[in-house]
């Protein structure tokens, strides 16, 4: 693993909440926040409803953008933009995967057919440490 990737993973493996955008079918950008764990395949997972606007526009294009790690601005912390492909999975193996108790205030357990959850493939993530030149990642790129 690269140092760029050892940072970034970091960042993603905290628990955080995310700005998540996705392109409503008017080819508009939507954000919403997001309550999300990364990992240091570089990929990103959160739950969702099936039946939320997201989740019906991640099926018409999954190309989507996430900014997290901000959460003090003032502490001058690196942060992430990540630029990625979403897809909605409800198999039991993503939905017993990610499982966790704090998800019971919104759906009845793991085999709710309202809960599913949304992986991100990160492509492209740039690493903004505040003063600085973001820092690039392109996946399949040599360190």
């Amino acid at each position: 693993m690269s140092d760029i990737e050892r940072r970034i993973a970091g960042i993603l493996g905290v628990p955080q909440l995310a700005a998540f955008a996705t392109v409503t079918p008017e080819g508009k950008p939507w954000v919403r926040y997001v309550f999300c764990e990364g990992r240091e395949d570089m990929t990103i997972r959160f739950a969702t409803q099936a039946g939320s606007r997201k989740v019906a526009q991640i099926g018409s294009n999954p190309e989507v953008h996430l900014t997290l790690g901000a959460s003090a601005p003032a502490a001058g912390k690196p942060y992430l933009q990540i630029q990625g492909r979403a897809g909605f999975f409800t198999d039991e193996a993503a939905r017993r995967g990610f499982w966790k108790d704090s998800l019971k205030g919104y759906f009845q357990g793991a085999d709710d057919p309202e809960y599913g959850v949304v992986v991100v493939e990160a492509y492209r993530i740039e690493l903004c440490s505040p003063g600085l030149l973001p820092e690039i990642w392109n996946k399949g790129a040599m360190p």
